[in-house]
């Protein structure tokens, strides 16, 4: 019968399987981050929730529990000066799983192991740059190109609170259900502060997609299929686009420049053998 057996077995004696897992988590609180398999990231981050609900409790007897669990000092330094007051309002969930698939060679199922609220959080990062492309793609629907490419992304802060207040499954809003989702998640026990940081990656994204021509240009053709009256953004004298063949002084020059033709897609001497033509 399977009667207090909680973590896997690794093929390790338990001797081994102690000392690892007590290495990862100890290696998790010094870097906030590690990459691991995916049964390894499992196991430590239970272990992890239960060493930071000590450090939470601040009495002698968990304090003398943790660091004696824990291989490094900074480790228990983070724990108690770092975490402790970090998720101090928190009830539980102090660390995130993000699978990475499979890795080359044995197709071992890889993941990253963090803490929540990190300073280099990837679900922060990922849902700020998914907030400023929503609220963008909004704007470019509603107004012309040319002039969310002179205003930007506007107030997101605004966004980003109504946005916080859309009970789940309910319609309306501008983000997309599980970017509102995500969210809900990061700003439930940040307050004002994290939804202030939220709001200015979020606007620091979206300026970034207006500078980038390509992100600009799937925009557009999102927009062209609903109005097709609406017109592209002229391009100025001198910007070179993506994927753009001609040089910038020809592109200087604009429609009176020299127009180079595409490089032909039939295989010929010339081409293979990187031959010039000769004229007599």
């Amino acid at each position: 019968m399977k009667h207090g057996i909680s973590l896997g077995k690794f093929s390790r004696t338990s001797s081994h399987r102690d000392l690892m897992l007590r290495n990862l988590v100890t290696s998790l609180f010094e870097h906030e981050r590690i990459k691991t398999t995916l049964p390894k990231a499992r196991d430590a981050a239970r272990l992890a929730e239960k060493i930071i609900t000590m450090g939470k409790k601040g009495d002698a007897g968990s304090h003398t529990r943790a660091a004696n669990f824990l291989l490094k000092p900074v480790a228990l330094t983070n724990l108690l000066q770092t975490f402790s007051k970090r998720y101090a309002e928190r009830p539980g969930g102090y660390t995130r799983i993000l699978k990475l698939g499979n890795r080359q060679g044995d197709n071992a199922p890889q993941a990253v192991l963090e803490l929540v609220d990190n300073p280099q959080d990837l679900r922060w990062e990922m849902t700020a740059r998914a907030v400023g492309w929503d609220i963008l793609q909004d704007k470019v629907q509603k107004q012309r190109v040319s002039t969310v490419v002179k205003q930007g992304a506007g107030e997101t802060t605004k966004v980003l609170a109504a946005e916080k207040r859309i009970e789940f499954g309910e319609k309306g809003g501008v983000l997309r259900p599980k970017t509102r989702w995500n969210v809900q998640k990061l700003l439930r026990y940040r307050g004002e502060e994290g939804l202030n940081q939220l709001s200015e990656k979020a606007s620091a994204h979206a300026d970034k997609l207006l500078a980038t021509p390509l992100a600009l240009k799937t925009m557009f053709d999102r927009k062209k299929d609903i109005e097709q009256h609406n017109l592209a953004p002229r391009p100025i004298a001198g910007q070179k686009h993506v994927g753009e063949t001609r040089s910038v002084l020809d592109l200087s020059k604009g429609r009176l420049g020299y127009q180079r033709q595409a490089p032909s897609k039939v295989l010929t001497l010339k081409k293979t053998f990187n031959l010039k033509s000769h004229h007599v």
